[in-house]
């Protein structure tokens, strides 16, 4: 396994996501690590699983399709084990540059790492989209999780039916059954996950949550925001670039400046809504998640503009930051 990028841990992020040096104690001689690729088609759970784990939102959630844009690493560290979960987008079949740059990133998070889990959600019967995937996870050279999700509101007799599916499309080292809403099955994940890790080293500082720049955090909250506020066409055509950054260490004060980008002048008018309406509890939902996340203040300036066709330019991808 080779060593994360220097500097993938965000330095203005000491309030949220903290980047003190490793604990001087030494680890333990069995202490185990690894890299784990959370995978499935879209809406499987794996960003819900990811927080669950953390004890803390950090992966934004919702029920529009693409929610996951970036490759995303979560770290869970105990003395005992460091897990990094790599929350990807979900697997599907693309209808534009975008869909094609984002399934290139989650493919990509199946090399070298230690475990794939693969997210099956109870509530939907296996189908060819299911089995689409679990062909790319057959070319990971990583064992396979089986890990039925949202299992509350599915009956056993479903999730069975599930398990008994995925099985006979697949051989897996382990299944767990959870549903991470309510808590259930996430101690067994980990528990699983730690068994099937290898030994190793502590690859990021034992407080840090993520490798994401502050700034990228701060976007994907305030898209979640306009993907939960609005509907149809919309939620899709949304990218979010922060413009500015800083704080206040006295106050312990942020002010960020954002840009909501839509393809379409009439999306526009959407996203801004009646007299501003909408873009204000936007704006208002985003900034307590945001307070909550970096554990301060902050001043939220949000404007709306257009990029026209984004989706279908991949330099114009790329500058969100999205795939690889």
């Amino acid at each position: 396994m080779t060593a994360p990028e220097s500097g993938s841990v965000p330095e203005v992020a000491d309030k949220a996501l903290p980047t003190a040096s490793p604990e001087s104690a030494p680890l333990p001689a069995d202490f185990k690590s690894g890299f784990i690729a959370l995978t499935g088609r879209p809406n499987a759970g794996k960003s819900t699983l990811v927080n669950a784990v953390l004890g803390q939102k950090l992966a934004i959630t919702s029920n529009t399709p693409q929610t996951t844009r970036h490759r995303f690493r979560a770290i869970l560290t105990t003395r005992e084990s460091q897990l990094i979960l790599v929350d990807t987008p979900g697997l599907h079949k693309p209808l534009d540059a975008l869909g094609e740059e984002l399934n290139r990133s989650a493919l990509k998070a199946l090399e070298d790492v230690d475990l794939v889990a693969f997210l099956l959600d109870a509530t939907q019967r296996f189908g060819r989209g299911d089995a689409w995937v679990l062909e790319q996870v057959k070319r990971a050279q990583a064992p396979t999780l089986l890990v039925i999700t949202k299992a509350a509101l599915a009956s056993p007799e479903q999730s069975q039916c599930q398990i008994q599916a995925a099985e006979a499309a697949h051989r897996f080292v382990d299944v767990v059954v959870t549903s991470a809403l309510e808590g259930r099955g996430v101690e067994d994940f980990v528990a699983s996950c730690v068994a099937l890790l290898p030994e190793g080293p502590a690859w990021f500082p034992s407080d840090a949550k993520s490798d994401q720049p502050l700034e990228v955090l701060v976007a994907e909250f305030i898209r979640e925001k306009v993907l939960t506020s609005t509907y149809d066409e919309l939620p899709h055509a949304v990218g979010v670039a922060v413009e500015d950054l800083s704080y206040d260490p006295r106050r312990n004060f942020y002010r960020i400046e954002a840009i909501i980008y839509v393809e379409r002048e009439s999306q526009k008018g959407m996203l801004v809504g009646k007299g501003g309406t909408r873009i204000k509890a936007i704006g208002s939902a985003a900034r307590a998640d945001l307070e909550t996340l970096l554990g301060a203040g902050l001043y939220l300036d949000l404007r709306v503009k257009t990029r026209r066709n984004w989706r279908r330019d991949a330099h114009q991808i790329k500058r969100f930051g999205y795939g690889e």
